[in-house]
């Protein structure tokens, strides 16, 4: 079955909030994310297996020439297949639509290889200051 990617698209938010619990390994919550998109988000992508959401990615933009990838997941049976690729060349396409020249993303060590090879970031030195 084919998967349709959408910018901006129509979502459950309890199978989004299902499918971050998942991929971020805590407890599903109630968290009202088309609430919080519409407030804080340049866009995001949904990636849809029928009806069901398989993937997600949030970006966030400045208001200006930088936009940043959030919540980058994709549903554990999903895994490998191309969707997460996918999404972040779905989210880069609108972001420089928007008029953004930049796209940043944080990851932990075991996604390195995915958003360097896969998505074609490149490395960049950051800073984390935990709150």
């Amino acid at each position: 079955m084919t998967i349709r990617y959408t910018w901006q698209g129509g979502f459950d938010n309890a199978a989004l909030e299902t499918l971050h619990a998942e991929g971020f390994g805590h407890p599903a919550g109630n968290t009202d994310w088309r609430a919080r998109l519409e407030r804080h988000s340049l866009g995001w992508v949904c990636a849809l297996r029928e009806d069901a959401l398989v993937g997600f990615v949030n970006v966030v933009g400045d208001g200006g020439a930088h936009a940043f990838l959030l919540d980058t997941v994709v549903a554990r049976g999903e895994r490998g297949s191309g969707i997460g690729t996918a999404l972040v060349a779905r989210a880069a396409q609108e972001a420089r639509a928007a008029g953004c020249e930049w796209l940043h993303v944080d990851f932990e060590e075991h996604l390195r290889h995915f958003y360097l090879e896969g998505c074609g970031f490149r490395e960049t030195a950051a800073g984390l200051l935990a709150l």
